[in-house]
């Protein structure tokens, strides 16, 4: 058998009809006959091209709203059909069947569909497409005679060859094509069955079955011994930071990742608590090193950088805005160094003035920074199996906490309460942060024990907790204290108010301790532990 196969006829529907018109007068112009259907068709035709609807060929209409058009023996049989097998062709003469040499297909735009913020679930099985995969996996598996096509990338390349080799295909192209063909596929039926299983009301179902797509090979994992690759969700309901788009930068690394997703998050809980203002959140080893709320971005942007600007140096930030000219000016002054910035999107003279400052600085624009519309499930592997649990949603809300010791709170204290006890739900347990003005100021985390994290908060906010504009330092847990030695130094250090859950046997000390000192206590009734 031959390495080249001839091209004389090709069948194209295409839903993604970029550059459609160019490539078909190519095709046209090599005298390959073209058969279409539908809306394809119907565009071939108005630019003037000469095409053959399907139901001409299959001696059926298009039926069913588009569901039945191509599932028909002249269609799949002429694909299908190899041409050096005696059978084959007796069939095909036998029951009128011309070959098929040319498949371009892409299909439905389901994901597209499924990302639409109130798209309906009859909408979305409408674009589950039948006959676009069912032709595609055809092709491919007959790639020794015919030559598949799944993107409008692949034109070029293919009118190329056909050009040169006499209106024939190579068998390197041929395979290449239909490995693509294939990934194609299985990324298509990825996504659907993902989006299936997330529409089941189950959320921990007796059998666990997941699908993601292989997105990104890694340089390596946390460390350079260790291999890695990032997977994505094919059917993501909310701000997708595995599919984000990189505007500059060199590839993110494993930790990277980690840490833009932690940031990523923080903006998301921040932005809930007051939408009008730009949240920003600086991560570092997925703790919030730095984090604030304000209506100004720029302000918004030195206030979180100047939580921790030791910690935030080769950081990670994410802005709940775009990035335009005039903060991107602000974030590269001084001596500062980002690693990775994620934002809604960015002008293109804030990704030139950011590009220049760091040549390396991955930009990440995930678009709105909107939260998955469906209650998601994580999951983390241990020897021999997962842990899945529902994420950490309980919302923070200020106007709810229970004051039990103190002064009442004043509306700025609550507001500062609500953004500390954000914060505190990301740092990693034992936490304890303080913050002053929507700001954070310094934070303790991963310690063994809650007294520890209050030292580190402490040393972390140094001389800023005697300084500032008057607004009341606030200190907050993410879990109660169990005893009131934790409390204690963080009152002598400047705090006039706590913020913790309760629940300890010995709250009542806490209580009483506040009292004594002045200190307004509010509990939040919710534990926010992060292991």
């Amino acid at each position: 058998m031959t390495d080249l196969a001839p091209v004389r006829r090709a069948l194209i529907s295409v839903s993604d009809k970029t550059d459609l018109i160019p490539f078909a007068q190519a095709l046209d112009s090599l005298g390959v006959e073209l058969v279409s259907t539908g809306g394809t068709a119907r565009a071939l035709e108005e630019a003037g091209i000469t095409v053959r609807t399907v139901d001409s060929v299959t001696g059926f209409p298009e039926m069913m709203d588009g569901r039945v058009k191509t599932l028909h023996p002249r269609i799949h049989g002429a694909v299908l059909a190899r041409r050096d097998e005696a059978s084959h062709v007796r069939a095909m003469d036998e029951h009128g069947i011309e070959p098929i040499d040319l498949v371009c297909v892409n299909l439905y735009p389901f994901e597209r569909t499924i990302r639409e913020p109130d798209v309906t679930t009859k909408q979305a099985i409408e674009q589950i497409d039948i006959g676009g995969p069912s032709m595609l996996r055809s092709a491919a598996k007959n790639h020794d005679f015919v030559t598949v096509v799944t993107s409008s990338d692949q034109y070029d390349r293919l009118i190329n060859e056909l050009k040169s080799q006499d209106c024939h295909t190579t068998r390197e192209l041929r395979a290449d094509f239909a490995a693509a063909a294939f990934s194609r596929t299985a990324e298509y039926d990825a996504a659907i069955s993902a989006w299936m299983g997330h529409q089941s009301e189950a959320r921990f179902p007796d059998v666990l079955r997941l699908s993601f797509i292989a997105r990104q090979s890694l340089r390596y994992g946390e460390n350079p011994h260790q291999r890695a690759m990032l997977y994505a969700d094919p059917a993501p309901s909310g701000a997708d930071l595995a599919s984000a788009e990189q505007l500059r930068g060199k590839p993110l690394s494993y930790n990277n990742i980690l840490d833009a997703a932690a940031a990523m998050e923080l903006v998301q809980d921040l932005r809930d608590l007051d939408p009008a203002s730009t949240s920003v959140a600086v991560i570092k080893h997925t703790n919030p090193c730095g984090a604030a709320v304000r209506t100004d971005a720029t302000e918004a942007f030195t206030r979180a950088h100047a939580g921790d600007p030791m910690a935030a140096y080769g950081g990670i930030v994410a802005i709940s805005c775009e990035v335009d000219d005039r903060l991107a000016a602000c974030m590269v002054e001084e001596s500062r160094f980002l690693e990775v910035v994620i934002a809604r999107s960015f002008t293109p003279k804030a990704a030139e003035v950011l590009g220049e400052r760091w040549p390396n600085v991955r930009l990440l624009a995930t678009g709105d920074l909107l939260r998955a519309n469906r209650g998601e499930v994580m999951y983390r592997s241990i020897p021999g199996g997962l842990l899945a649990q529902e994420q950490d949603r309980a919302p923070v809300q200020p106007d709810e906490f229970r004051h039990t010791a103190g002064p009442a709170p004043t509306p700025e204290m609550l507001a500062d309460a609500g953004m500390l006890s954000t914060v505190v739900k990301h740092l990693k347990s034992n936490a304890v942060c303080i913050g002053r003005g929507g700001a954070l100021l310094g934070a303790g985390a991963g310690q063994m024990d809650r007294v520890a994290s209050c030292r580190i908060a402490i040393e972390k906010a140094g001389e800023r907790l005697g300084a500032g504009d008057g607004s009341p330092v606030i200190s907050a847990s993410d879990a109660f204290f169990p005893f009131s030695d934790g409390p204690a130094l963080l009152i002598e250090a400047g705090v006039q108010c706590l913020i913790h859950p309760g629940g300890s046997k010995r709250d009542s000390e806490t209580f009483e301790l506040c009292d004594q000192r002045g200190v307004t206590c509010l509990l939040t009734g919710v534990r926010h532990f992060r292991h």
